[in-house]
């Protein structure tokens, strides 16, 4: 059996917004100490390389990459939540080399799938614009390196708690790259409603459910398994890639959802078994958010525990009334595009 590959650097942790900011070095110091402590049989560890100015300008704009370059080695505000310290847009650079590595790993056969354990975060960062915590779209960059590598489709699915507008908007004219977000909505950044479904050739390809939040387990297993999933399916991608925020934990500061370590083993095993199914196991996960170390570290162990063989299903229980009449409508937005919600 190929092994699961982990990709992480000590560059990441030299990545620091400063003292209370939420994206710190502690997050991922915890999410290694967890699997230092409890070590996973069937994985292994790599190191990353930094990503080229082509793997970058794939997704981004000349200027952004000029912006980024005038701040590195500087400590700098970007905007009210996005911070740079000197080390910043290196690690920055780093975690989208690793999103690309993982990408080349898994579409090469070296490994049987991959997570790559970074800071900081990207699904905010749009084609011009880096915020939200981010400065380089890690799951566009993977994505586009799937393209680039043969997949004809490629599957972006993004459980972080807030929207992945940068990936949105990334890929939002196209039809080779679908885009897949469950978020609470309305909430930061503001996008992500259900209507939002993509323009032009790329109508019907960008797939939105926006919760109210406190959702549960079982409501997301209801989401992934009545709409997600069967489009997902349709879709037929030959490369899956998950921003896999952390945030929609029960116990996250900042996001207002009520999942456990359970439902995100759940949400990865689903995936894992849509690209075995579909694309011979081909899966990329990217940490996003996630900002209560407990759960955001156990929850990461759980999915490496999935990617590695262990399977884990949706608890099933009672959904919550607004749960379906998101499910209805995004159902209703996506009916005239995918005959599997028919």
């Amino acid at each position: 059996m190929k092994p699961t590959l982990l990709l992480t650097d000590p560059l990441f942790l030299k990545h620091d917004p400063g003292e209370g900011h939420p994206e710190s070095p502690a997050r991922l110091q915890r999410i290694l100490g967890v699997l230092a402590s409890t070590p996973v049989r069937g994985t292994v560890m790599g190191s990353p390389r930094s990503a080229t100015n082509e793997e970058l300008l794939a997704v981004h704009t000349p200027a952004l990459l000029e912006r980024m370059r005038q701040l590195n080695g500087h400590a700098a505000r970007i905007d009210a939540d996005t911070v740079v310290s000197p080390d910043s847009v290196d690690a920055a650079r780093l975690a989208a080399g690793a999103a690309v590595q993982s990408v080349e790993a898994v579409m090469a056969g070296q490994a049987r799938n991959a997570f790559a354990l970074v800071r900081p975060p990207g699904h905010h960062a749009e084609p011009d614009r880096a915020m939200g915590f981010c400065l380089f779209n890690n799951a566009a960059i993977a994505a586009e390196a799937g393209r680039r590598l043969g997949a004809e489709r490629v599957l972006v699915l993004d459980w972080d708690v807030h929207h992945g507008n940068g990936t949105q908007a990334a890929f939002w004219g196209r039809r080779d790259v679908m885009y897949q977000s469950v978020h609470q909505f309305p909430y930061y950044p503001g996008t992500g409603a259900s209507p939002e479904v993509g323009q032009g050739a790329g109508e019907g390809y960008t797939v939105n459910v926006g919760l109210p939040g406190g959702n549960s387990d079982a409501d997301y297993g209801m989401l992934f398994e009545e709409l997600l999933l069967p489009v997902a399916e349709a879709f037929r991608p030959q490369l899956v890639v998950v921003s896999a925020g952390f945030d929609p934990h029960q116990h996250d500061p900042i996001g207002g959802m009520d999942v456990t370590e359970r439902g995100f083993a759940a949400m990865c095993s689903s995936l894992r078994s849509l690209a075995e199914r579909v694309c011979d196991g081909k899966l990329v996960l990217l940490l996003e958010g996630g900002y209560s170390l407990e759960g955001l570290s156990q929850s990461v162990h759980a999915c490496v525990e999935v990617l590695a063989g262990r399977t884990d299903s949706f608890p099933t229980g009672d959904t919550h009334t607004d749960a379906r009449d998101a499910l209805r409508e995004s159902r209703q937005a996506l009916k005239p595009y995918w005959s599997a919600l028919s």
